[in-house]
């Protein structure tokens, strides 16, 4: 993959950053990682499964960028706290945190709401709370969180999913202005509905049709976006290109949310 290479031609090198990736195993997190060392960066992803963790640093050797990956599961205090000193002591040191996991928390119950609340939002206020020292120490420190468009409107399903990214998106416009002091720089992406190969609409695609095609006919561009859109979004507002963007939500969603 020339994700990377492809935006950093452009001007989004990132060339000695060392980045810390909270859940980049698959999907949007994946190509995140395989960018970010594509650009140039040193890179650390953490993420729950193993398996995924070897794919992806397997991924990444065959482009010619190794990365750090970690074990852990991010709803614990104790475990990303752990990531993050292994980080430091790997890379040797943290400039840019990029908050992308997530609970997939769908149901309406106690265990949606748990996972949500404590995966895509708790991780990511832990995470960034527990980076901030190594975050201080850089001369040119940034957070990304990614949210969802899903935090944008009210929603008849996957309701604790949709409200913990909107107080994630809430939470960086916040994280924005009390780090403007330390030149901490703070901002979300809000992806679309973004289709990859044992995603969530790939799987919906064959299990719920009917959804997937309904949601397809909400998209202006009439298809559904792809994890290296999100990556290209993420390299910018991580490099100098954004250097004066802050406490901003990025929608990257090919126009879903004009059609409501």
């Amino acid at each position: 993959m020339d994700t990377g290479r492809t935006a950093a031609g452009h001007g989004a090198t990132l060339a000695g950053r060392r980045v810390a990736i909270a859940g980049g195993s698959k999907g949007i997190g994946r190509c995140i990682a395989l960018a970010f060392a594509g650009a140039g960066a040193s890179v650390s992803v953490c993420a729950r499964g193993q398996q995924g963790l070897a794919a992806l640093a397997r991924d990444a050797q065959d482009q010619g960028t190794p990365l750090h990956t970690h074990a852990a599961d991010l709803s614990g205090l104790e475990q990303i706290g752990g990531w993050l000193e292994n980080v430091a002591e790997a890379l040797g040191g943290i400039d840019v945190l990029v908050n992308n996991a997530t609970g997939y928390g769908m149901a309406d119950d106690e265990d949606g709401w748990a996972a949500s609340l404590q995966v895509d939002l708790m991780a990511a206020v832990r995470a960034s709370r527990l980076a901030l020292p190594w975050l201080r120490a850089s001369t040119d420190a940034c957070i990304l969180n990614l949210s969802s468009i899903a935090a944008q409107q009210p929603r008849p399903g996957a309701a604790p999913y949709a409200a913990a990214k909107a107080a994630l998106s809430h939470y960086t416009t916040s994280q924005a202005l009390a780090l403007a002091q330390y030149r901490i720089r703070v901002n979300a992406i809000a992806p679309g509905s973004i289709e990859f190969e044992d995603g969530l609409w790939d799987r919906r695609r064959v299990d719920d049709p009917a959804l997937y095609h309904g949601t397809l006919a909400k998209i202006p561009f009439g298809r559904f976006g792809r994890p290296e859109e999100i990556a290209h979004a993420a390299l910018f507002l991580c490099s100098p290109l954004a250097g004066w963007i802050t406490g901003h939500v990025l929608n990257v969603d090919g126009g879903q949310v004009l059609m409501g």
